[in-house]
């Protein structure tokens, strides 16, 4: 590998040359900007060897570099060859730093803007504008270079009539039209798949894990949507299923119809869309008001609809879940010790049972004992998966994309018998996640404002968890979906009835284990006598969190009789729907503390 690494970074460097660049920058995205991109679109990939989500290189005429976060740092190792490239931190030494330092001063930097957020241009000018050139390219290297690059694969498109989403494209386009006005705008460019495809009610297969068709939008404020899509992929039934204001471009008429909003005020998102359009928009004249995407706020508030159809897929994924731990412990009392891409295998097997499964929301992390203490490992990027062994944790973060909802559940399970260390930091963990699904708080509250809830009790005996405590999830749409989010970063977006977020708290212990339980929970109005509107959460996800791992001591009653009602509904909820040994150890998995 490390050879056909050298010789395509050759290759790029020739390229240099013919296109007079000292340098280029290639970041992991493309230019949707996801957090998960298609096959053909990996490009960091083809040119480092690199498999993670995020990352950036830099290949100069003389030199290269690949820059990785926390996450990646022993991955991108073994991984890309430290012969070819040298490994960077993101954060402490990001690309433009580290250009300042190993490229010369009045060096011509070439860049791809559909591969950039406007927001990282702009950084990006201010930081090499006194000493260097950034050249913008219409042609990336590695399109050209990729000689075997996969096939596009696109989807037809999935309409999702109201019975899935609750209201219809053109209610929505309306509501949208007059957030324009209440703006002043005159458009706005969506770029972000997940909001398109909740604006129109569908869905695609195009990208793995993320149900979205790889498509562009327009949106103005009189409701009419000018939607850039390859018309073989649409349906003859989409103009009545879209209703009437939506008219189909191809994706090659796109920048001819951002040269019809010149002199007009047009809403660009500078975190979710690429440099690309306000460069064009700028060209043509436009007025850029960089402003969030309008779709995001009325996307993360599920309608009842909606809010029905997250409830009913998490018990349908709770079935799985049980069948899942019921196995994995017969297993395991058996002394069958499978490997981790077995476990994670096995569990995929058992969503598959159900025929509404359209896909995993996300690739499995499936992580015994000591790897467990990597939050994001991938058992994909090792070279032989490990072996979950007696008198330890496992820890299994999983979920599935149905058509009613999206699921995302972290289980820790003890096997054998797991250390009073081990059971101890457990226990902390659960009194943080309890605190957080109990919390009670008024409209307007943010979720940085709720994050201490969850670390309070890690805090008080000197621990923590590098990593945010809640994320949005979409309704069959993206597992990671803003705006709103629980962490320590501060978030101005209140949480509003209909929000679904993740409740993940944990506890990281290097080289020894790792601890995490997450539940999605929903929003909700809660009733009180007071003065104000209260909120709370409503968890969503059904499945046992295990007792084994529990110092029941460190609880008080309260906490006791939360952790016995939410395992009375999972009972209520999944018995129903299991049998034989599966019900039996649902029974005694649920059973009270």
């Amino acid at each position: 590998m490390s050879s056909q690494i050298n010789s395509r970074v050759n290759e790029f460097r020739h390229w240099l040359d013919k296109n007079k660049l000292d340098a280029f920058i290639v970041p992991h995205e493309d230019e949707f900007l996801g957090e998960y991109i298609p096959e053909h679109n990996e490009r960091l990939l083809w040119l480092t060897g690199f498999t993670g989500s995020a990352g950036t290189a830099v290949v100069s005429t003389e030199d290269a570099a690949i820059f990785v976060d926390g996450r990646y740092t022993i991955q991108v190792t073994k991984q890309t060859p430290s012969d070819v490239f040298s490994y960077q931190h993101l954060i402490q030494t990001p690309p433009t730093t580290w250009i300042q330092a190993n490229v010369k001063s009045g060096s011509k930097i070439g860049i791809d803007p559909k591969m950039h957020s406007g927001r990282w241009l702009n950084a990006a000018k201010q930081a090499l504008a006194d000493d260097y050139e950034l050249i913008y390219v219409d042609t990336n290297p590695v399109d050209e270079l990729w000689s075997d690059r996969p096939a596009v694969a696109l989807s037809d498109l999935r309409l999702m009539g109201n019975e899935w989403v609750g209201i219809g494209s053109q209610e929505k386009r309306a509501n949208i039209a007059t957030v324009l006005k209440e703006k002043k705008a005159d458009s706005a460019v969506l770029t972000a798949l997940d909001s398109i495809c909740w604006l129109l009610n569908i869905r695609g297969s195009d990208i793995s894990r993320l149900p979205a068709a790889l498509s562009h939008a327009i949106v103005h404020n009189n409701g009419q949507l000018e939607f850039f899509i390859d018309k073989e992929r649409v349906p003859a039934e989409f103009n009545q299923h879209a209703g009437e204001g939506v008219t189909l471009f191809s994706p090659s008429q796109l920048k001819e119809r951002l040269a019809q909003l010149k002199n007009k005020k047009v809403i660009l998102d500078p975190a979710t869309s690429n440099a690309w359009f306000g460069i064009v928009l700028n060209e043509v004249g436009a007025e850029v008001l960089p402003i969030a995407d309008p779709c995001l706020l009325p996307k993360a508030a599920k309608n009842s609809v909606e809010a029905l159809g997250m409830k009913n897929c998490h018990v349908r994924d709770g079935v799985a879940m049980v069948k899942f731990l019921s196995w994995f412990d017969a297993e395991n009392a058996k002394g069958n010790y499978h490997d981790e891409a077995q476990i994670a295998d096995q569990l995929e097997a058992f969503r598959r049972e159900d025929d509404s499964l359209a896909d995993l929301s996300f690739d499995s992390i499936s992580a015994a004992s000591n790897n467990a203490a990597m939050c994001h490992y991938n058992h994909n990027n090792e070279p032989a998966p490990s072996v979950v062994y007696d008198n330890s944790m496992y820890l299994v973060d999983s979920g599935g994309q149905y058509p009613d909802g999206t699921t995302d559940i972290t289980r820790t399970i003890a096997i054998g018998e797991p250390t009073a260390e081990m059971k101890q930091q457990f226990t902390l963990v659960l009194k943080g996640h309890i605190a957080l699904a109990e919390a009670r708080f008024p409209k307007g509250t943010c979720g940085h404002q709720l994050d201490v809830l969850a670390r309070q009790y890690l805090w008080a005996q000197g621990f923590d968890y590098d990593h945010g405590t809640g994320h949005g999830v979409g309704h069959f749409l993206s597992v990671h979906e803003g705006p709103q989010g629980i962490s320590k970063n501060y978030n101005n977006i209140p949480l509003e009835v209909g929000m679904v977020i993740s409740n993940e708290p944990g506890y990281y212990r290097t080289d020894e284990f790792g601890i995490r339980i997450e539940n999605l929970e929903i929003v909700v109005e809660v009733e009180t006598k007071g003065d104000f509107s209260v909120l709370g959460f409503e968890s969503l996800t059904r499945a046992p969190i295990d007792k084994r791992n529990i110092d029941v001591s460190l609880l008080t009653a309260h906490e006791i009789e939360w952790f016995n009602n939410y395992h009375q509904k999972v009972w209520n909820d999944l018995s129903p729907l299991v049998e034989g040994e599966e019900k039996q150890w649902l029974q005694q998995a649920t059973q009270a503390l």
